[in-house]
């Protein structure tokens, strides 16, 4: 799904006429809505539904919402503004989903293999966004060469639907494996508590900031090489490809370091390595020098994300994971949403002319730099697992 849905939403703006900012606008502004609508998410699962069939229905939802995208084309002028709104809905589901996920699959991974388990689980993901991506860039380019690029559009979400659809299925497949009484148990979020009991605001400072500076310029690489460097979908899925392929081969190396050395060094050296890349734009728009950084800035972003899941189990308790995950995933949607607003009105102001992008790109990796001076707040994490696990504990 995300490989020939999500990762074409802004791709498909521009086929529809919608302008380079919208096209990058496409990134933040769905996913602001979408964060909005799952605050819900630890209200609902509390009171009503179970972890399990949440998740199901929320995955469900997010692959109906990826149908009704093509749907857009058919709505004239507002056309632009239907492909938002089904985006918002993707992001609302997929954001719901997420958090109760998050709390879920930890009573079904056991923490000793936690590490590696999740690190191969992440290899094996970019592996299929890599397969669906690539697949996605060959077939719009056949597409747009026959003048059938709305059509083939329809095409590659409709099977990206379905392969959400499928997920559902999988999903629904397995156990709510723990206790209830983490539900009825629900703490505050953490982001309020004392910080003598918990740091996790430090880390979640620390990801708003690389947020806002990696969306300044994130959302504007598509329109500036479909637009700018008029890259064709079959160069621009290989050029993207190599981002994960970066990351499928570098996985197995940070899991093992992770293992070994813990999440917070990860984070450290995912949260430095990061910040050069998009300035890196400005040294050559050559095919073959992006695709050596494009497969560098996959190296780098693995071991941040890799670090990030891994500390998010480490630094948060489960009880109040859900909550605060819902709470997280609003406050990184406002960061990337301030993020892209800052890159439109960058080329508002500078005009969306070549340079004005390069720039754009630079000025990302400068506030990339001021972001990673927060790393040293972040303390290393501490377990606060708090779940009781025999049934003696949980009468007590």
């Amino acid at each position: 799904m995300v490989g020939l849905g999500e990762t074409y939403f802004s791709a498909y703006v521009l086929a529809l006429d919608g302008g380079e900012i919208a096209a990058g606008l496409m990134l933040a502004i769905p996913l602001m809505a979408g964060a909005c609508l799952q605050l819900l998410t630890p209200w609902l699962v509390k009171r009503w539904i179970p972890y399990q069939p949440w998740v199901v229905g929320t995955a469900a939802l997010q692959g109906i919402s990826v149908l009704m995208m093509p749907l857009a084309s058919l709505a004239g002028e507002h056309r632009v503004t239907a492909a938002f709104v089904a985006a918002s809905f993707y992001w609302a589901a997929g954001l719901a989903a997420g958090p109760a996920w998050n709390t879920w699959i930890e009573g079904i991974v056991p923490r000793r293999v936690r590490t590696r388990f999740f690190a191969f689980r992440v290899r094996v993901s970019q592996a299929c966004i890599l397969l669906g991506f690539v697949l996605g860039g060959f077939l719009l380019q056949y597409g747009k060469e026959h003048r059938q690029t709305l059509e083939t559009f329809t095409l590659v979400f409709f099977v990206a639907a379905v392969c959400r659809l499928l997920s559902s299925w999988f999903l629904s497949r397995h156990l709510e494996s723990f206790r209830r009484r983490l539900v009825a148990a629900f703490a505050p979020p953490i982001v309020s508590q004392p910080a003598t009991r918990h740091s996790s605001h430090r880390l979640l400072a620390y990801l708003f900031a690389v947020q806002v500076a990696a969306f300044i310029a994130g959302p504007y690489f598509v329109p500036f090489m479909l637009s700018k460097l008029e890259f064709s979908y079959r160069d621009y899925a290989l050029l993207i490809g190599l981002t994960y392929v970066g990351k499928v081969v570098a996985l197995p190396a940070w899991g093992r370091l992770a293992h070994f050395t813990g999440p917070h060094r990860l984070l450290w050296i995912g949260g430095l390595s990061i910040v050069p890349i998009s300035g890196f734009w400005m040294v050559s728009q050559n095919m073959y020098f992006l695709g050596v950084l494009q497969l560098a800035g996959g190296v780098t972003w693995a071991a941040y994300e890799l670090a990030i899941l891994l500390m998010f189990f480490e630094s948060i308790p489960r009880s109040a994971r859900t909550t605060t995950l819902t709470v997280y995933n609003f406050g990184n949607s406002l960061s990337q949403v301030a993020g892209a607003l800052l890159g439109a009105v960058w080329l508002r102001y500078f005009g969306k002319t070549f340079d004005a992008y390069l720039w754009l790109f630079v000025a990302s990796s400068v506030a990339r730099a001021a972001a990673a001076t927060l790393l040293t707040q972040v303390p290393k994490p501490r377990l606060v697992d708090e779940v009781l696990e025999s049934p003696e504990q949980l009468a007590g």
